[in-house]
């Protein structure tokens, strides 16, 4: 099967996603409730306030999540990294959470994203600094240099957990669980604008993208300007994960997973990876919350929490898969 056929079809799977989502869960949704635009049954306004503004935000975070894992994974050389994994999500997530927990009386329009935006800047700065202090870094260390700062926000998080009160600490966990609870078209419009921008310039990195995935000798060979395809695709990174984290709290490993899968489907030229990365990796956060929301109504599992239980045994997989293919 060749790559078009294939990219018609994660098309296909996403279109479906998309199609039927909406339609799942406590409350059944009749098709006449599609035209009631006036919202007068209850049906219309559960599908039109909640479940439509639910299922594209879900989309847009997972396009955006699996376009930052593969920019990440390409530039860093290494198919462990993710925003998860490299602490640019914990770091993201504290921001948002002084925010939250202490900033919020000051009224900054979209403050939280700005917040979370500084947060995930800081932790590429470190995870950057890091694995530049010794020239040649191995991918290894910038794991390694990832999950230092991963630790290092997660407990500066857990320590503003303490000095809050019960209220803001309860609020603050189940936030951190990662939970896509919106209702209205706000969310879905904000999310749209800051991830199209992401995606683009990412997109715009491509063909550097393959080269940066070979070597960054061959790069410069090539007359790539490393240095800034680097800070750009981390600036693309960081406004992407602040916007997801700031409104659905740190969803681990579907920068991951999206971009390994559609990479042994579609390859490892950019200039289609990237794409299917983002229409599969939308899809897929999607089914997921629409199962997260639907195994036990009429509770809800954190989105988050299925993600995890999904991306742990995919890395452990990953992990030894590259061990493997170093002969280790």
């Amino acid at each position: 099967m060749n790559r078009k056929t294939i990219f018609i079809f994660i098309c296909i799977f996403a279109l479906a996603v998309l199609a039927i989502s909406p339609f799942v869960g406590s409350v059944r949704i009749p098709l006449s409730a599609l035209f009631d635009f006036d919202r007068v049954s209850v049906e219309s306004q559960v599908f039109y306030s909640l479940r439509l503004p639910r299922v594209l935000t879900a989309f847009l975070a997972g396009a955006a999540l699996a376009c930052c894992g593969v920019a990440l994974q390409a530039m860093f050389r290494n198919p462990l990294a993710t925003p998860f994994t490299l602490g640019i999500s914990s770091g993201a997530a504290f921001g948002a959470a002084i925010f939250v927990l202490f900033a919020s009386a000051l009224k900054i329009p979209y403050g939280v994203i700005l917040f979370s935006f500084l947060g995930s800047l800081s932790a590429v700065f470190l995870v950057y600094g890091f694995t530049k202090v010794r020239k040649g870094f191995s991918a290894g260390t910038m794991l390694l240099a990832g999950v230092a700062v991963n630790f290092f926000f997660s407990s500066l998080i857990l320590f503003l957990q303490y000095m809050s009160d019960f209220t803001q600490s309860f609020r603050v966990v189940r936030w951190l669980m990662g939970s896509i609870d919106v209702s209205g078209f706000q969310t879905p419009l904000i999310f749209a604008i800051f991830t199209f921008a992401g995606i683009v310039l990412i997109a715009g990195q491509n063909l550097n993208l393959n080269l940066m995935s070979i070597s960054d000798e061959i790069a410069i060979a090539r007359g790539v300007n490393v240095q800034k395809s680097r800070k750009l695709i981390f600036f693309a990174t960081s406004i992407m994960v602040a916007v997801v984290v700031a409104y659905c709290g740190p969803i681990g490993f579907v920068g991951l997973m999206a971009p390994h899968i559609c990479r042994l489907l579609i390859g490892y030229d950019h200039k289609y990876l990237i794409a299917s990365s983002v229409i599969f990796g939308g899809a897929f956060l999607t089914l997921c919350d629409t199962f997260a929301r639907t195994l036990i109504i009429p509770a809800e599992i954190p989105v988050g929490v299925l993600t995890s239980l999904l991306g742990g045994p995919f890395f452990v997989w990953l992990l030894l898969k590259s061990s493997a293919s170093r002969g280790l």
